[in-house]
């Protein structure tokens, strides 16, 4: 390794979809920050995560493998404590690896302890030097350091009184969990000062980080946000910036179509369930998708004041910049809110790769999986290799060199994968081992019209079962509990 390698920087935001910053052509949404990131580096515009839910995609991340193989299907699994990650790898390499925010790589709602701190050592052994942990928007009963802020300032009542009005009753006579709410798309602000909220706060405590860094280590930077996660509660004066601004609104919002598709669909039926679909009308899909902008800008505000510290640092040119999330939301597409569905809209997330100095601007259009993000950071820093990994490092690709080697990417959770190609995705049940949906990409890019019933589709079907999906699964999925949509 070199005697300074450069340091890495990786933004990975919660639930961003991939298609709604100014840079990918969505002006409704205010993202001055992450469009100059792209200006000055490559943007990657077909990335698909490993699976369209927090835990599932995290850890193909950390782990540079398919969900097929570590078995966190669901957000009730885990991968184990020793676990090969690219973490460790960048740390065997010589540096100093450290993660503020949301990491969301193991249950921490089913651990007692007196402080979110008090687990950090779940995390170091993945590799991590230093841990900063915090979790979800919705933090439940153990405190972090986020609610030590709001309590030391008098305003955590304020912000779990608003967490609790905001979560679901029914059977859960508690209050938790404020992404079961329904109607799913309210938009309330969120009831304290801009500068007291969530994800700025998140923001400032990366700044802080890097301005107290002085190891002469390089350093590797996990800065997790927990938005633009539900609840799209972006407080009164971050929507406000909206107040002028043409919202955009989703190309399609024609509900899906569960006949046909086996057991997947009862998936879709919770997810129109839990979406409130049949109430949900345009003025609501606007409504959440200003809120859920505007929590993006807030996080876009954040990345600038990482970016200024490292230019007030001198460092900028020396560091990787990375913006990714690890999953995005359906924003109204279909009629349905949140993710874990095998659409496009949750399963694309943004990439966008700035190196030292920055780069000629480039888009890069090809299929890429998550995955090869992490193996991507590991040749930058020169660290050696995963025993067993899946990824495919990008870094020969950002000066348009290389050739972009997949023909297929995957998805997968709960039980179900979509496999998609240059032209088409087929919705797969993994257990069963038979198709559920087929899309036409090119000649249907919102995903509407369902082939596979047609029988003009049966040889695509049959093609991409025998040299797609059968290949794959020549090893059986890990199933560490049981799916109640396959089971």
């Amino acid at each position: 390794m070199p005697s300074k390698a450069p340091n890495i920087v990786l933004v990975m935001s919660d639930q961003h979809r991939g298609d709604m910053m100014g840079c990918a052509g969505d002006r409704g949404v205010l993202t001055p920050t992450l469009d100059r990131l792209a200006a000055e580096g490559v943007r990657f515009s077909r990335v698909s995560c490993q699976g369209p839910l927090c835990m599932p995609a995290r850890a193909s991340f950390m782990t540079e493998r398919y969900v097929r193989d570590h078995g966190v299907y669901t957000n009730w699994a885990e991968i184990p404590v020793d676990s090969p990650t690219y973490v460790w790898a960048l740390r065997t390499a010589g540096y100093h690896t450290t993660l503020v925010g949301k990491a969301h790589l193991y249950r921490d709602e089913i651990v007692e302890v007196g402080h979110i701190d008090d687990l950090a050592g779940r995390l170091m052994s993945l590799g991590f030097t230093e841990v900063f942990e915090t979790g979800d928007k919705f933090v439940g009963e153990t405190p972090n350091r986020y609610t030590d802020y709001l309590r030391d300032r008098g305003m955590l009542e304020v912000y779990k009184k608003h967490i609790a009005d905001r979560s679901y009753q029914g059977e859960n006579e508690r209050g938790e969990n404020a992404t079961k709410r329904v109607p799913m798309w309210d938009s309330t602000p969120m009831p304290l000062p801009l500068e007291a909220y969530i994800d700025v706060w998140h923001g400032l405590e990366a700044v802080r980080w890097i301005e107290q860094y002085d190891s002469t280590e390089p350093f590797f930077l996990f800065v997790g946000f927990p938005g633009p996660h539900d609840p799209w509660d972006a407080p009164r004066e971050a929507v406000d910036r909206y107040r002028d601004v043409d919202i955009s609104m989703p190309s399609s919002t024609q509900r899906p179509t569960i006949e046909g598709t086996g057991r997947y669909g009862a998936l879709l039926s919770s997810f129109m369930w839990l979406s409130d679909s049949k109430t949900m009308t345009d003025d609501a899909i606007r409504g959440m998708r200003r809120a859920y902008s505007a929590d993006i800008s807030v996080v876009d505000d954040a990345v600038d004041r990482i970016l200024t510290a490292l230019e007030e640092k001198d460092l900028l040119d020396d560091t990787w910049v990375i913006y990714t999330s690890d999953h995005g939301e359906m924003g109204g597409n279909h009629g349905l809110m949140s993710k874990c569905v095998l659409y496009q809209s949750a399963v694309r997330v943004p990439l966008i790769v700035r190196p030292p100095g920055g780069c000629p601007p480039r888009v890069i259009d090809a299929l890429i999986e998550h995955i090869d993000v992490p193996a991507t950071m590991r040749e930058i820093a020169g660290a050696p290799e995963l025993p067993v990994s899946e990824a495919k490092s990008l870094l020969s690709n950002l000066g348009g060199e290389g050739a972009f080697p997949r023909t297929v990417s995957v998805s997968e959770n709960w039980g179900f994968a979509s496999f998609e190609t240059e032209r088409f995705r087929m919705v797969v049940d993994e257990d069963a081992l038979v198709p559920c949906q087929l899309f036409d990409l090119l000649e249907d890019p919102d995903e509407d019209h369902d082939l596979l019933q047609d029988p003009h589709s049966k040889e695509t079907v049959d093609q991409m079962m025998e040299t797609i999906v059968r290949p794959f699964f020549h090893r059986l999925p890990a199933r560490p509990h049981a799916s109640p949509f396959t089971s």
